[in-house]
């Protein structure tokens, strides 16, 4: 079907129109934004690097560093750049593509954090084929069976959205192009959109977040049952932590923002709530990964003295 669009570019709004906070928000967002790069391309370069973090686990770590990355470019400059000069124009097809890299990787990382629950319950509940079932191969296609599903989920929202008509008001109440603000601005009918992000996101969020919560159910009744010690409980309890963390991080504002009827949620709450999870979510994993695994924490070590002192080594 031809595409009739109307209106040749949108206006983001940003998240605030207070004046008087744009430049707090500014510096606060900058500061969330450079330690979302800085920590994850840290942890990124120390997976590559470093030999003994070569590893299921960690494998899939760089991989989710690297979706916070782009996850994080995606939406915080244009932002920032709101902040400073005010409301920001977008092309429809800017709008379209940043609206497809945001779902795209934030399906990514919703099917990846299912991966490495799966990840922590292999090598909890069954360590001896741990080896032999997260083998190097298993490992990259589940990595790409994530991205996959992903790009694949996105796709399906950008062609769809592409296809509509629209006219007249232009304005999106949020800092990006999400497909929620750009159905409301549509002028033909949204009705098969609307089936489609209930339906798809809410299988897209819920059946990832359904086999986590079953990972970890199966972890803690094996923990209890098989593991007398307190000291040989607590090390999987540890091991387990950061990736319970990252996940409340992800899924509790996506759950609260996408699985609710669409047409019954606040624009303003949708904006606060997408706020967390694409600036701030991205910017704290890191900082959850180096202050809770000492693994990471002597890998940086390593790699810092490495760069610092060269002539040591």
């Amino acid at each position: 079907m031809l595409n009739q669009t109307e209106v040749s570019e949108f206006i983001l709004l940003g998240p605030t129109d207070i004046q008087g906070l744009q430049h707090f928000f500014f510096i606060s967002f900058l500061l969330l934004y450079l330690t979302s790069l800085l920590g994850n391309g840290a942890i990124v370069t120390m997976v590559i690097s470093e030999p003994r973090l070569h590893t299921p686990m960690y494998f899939f770590l760089g991989n989710l560093s690297c979706l916070d990355i782009f996850y994080s470019i995606v939406t915080v400059p244009r932002m920032l750049t709101g902040f400073l000069f005010g409301h920001q124009p977008i092309s429809f097809g800017g709008c379209l593509a940043q609206l497809h890299f945001f779902h795209f990787l934030g399906s990514t990382e919703a099917v990846l954090l299912a991966t490495m629950a799966y990840d922590r319950y292999v090598a909890v509940c069954n360590p001896l084929r741990y080896a032999l079932v997260m083998c190097p191969r298993t490992c990259l296609l589940l990595a790409v069976a994530s991205w996959s599903t992903g790009f694949v989920r996105a796709m399906m929202h950008s062609v769809m959205t592409s296809q509509l008509r629209f006219c007249g008001h232009n304005h999106i109440h949020h800092f990006f192009c999400d497909i929620k603000p750009l159905l409301n601005l549509a002028c033909s009918s949204t009705s098969l959109n609307m089936t489609l992000l209930n339906v798809v996101t809410t299988s897209i969020v819920l059946g990832p977040f359904t086999l986590i919560v079953l990972s970890y159910l199966c972890i803690i009744s094996f923990i209890f049952q098989k593991v007398r010690s307190q000291e040989e409980r607590w090390t999987p309890f540890c091991t387990c932590a950061t990736h319970l963390t990252t996940m409340a991080l992800f899924y509790i504002p996506v759950l609260f923002n996408y699985t609710p009827p669409s047409s019954g949620s606040s624009p303003k709450r949708d904006v606060q709530v997408s706020l967390m999870y694409s600036a701030a979510t991205p910017a704290l994993n890191p900082l959850i990964y180096t202050l809770r695994n000492q693994e990471v924490r002597s890998a940086l070590k390593k790699t810092l003295g490495r760069k610092l002192f060269p002539a040591g080594k």
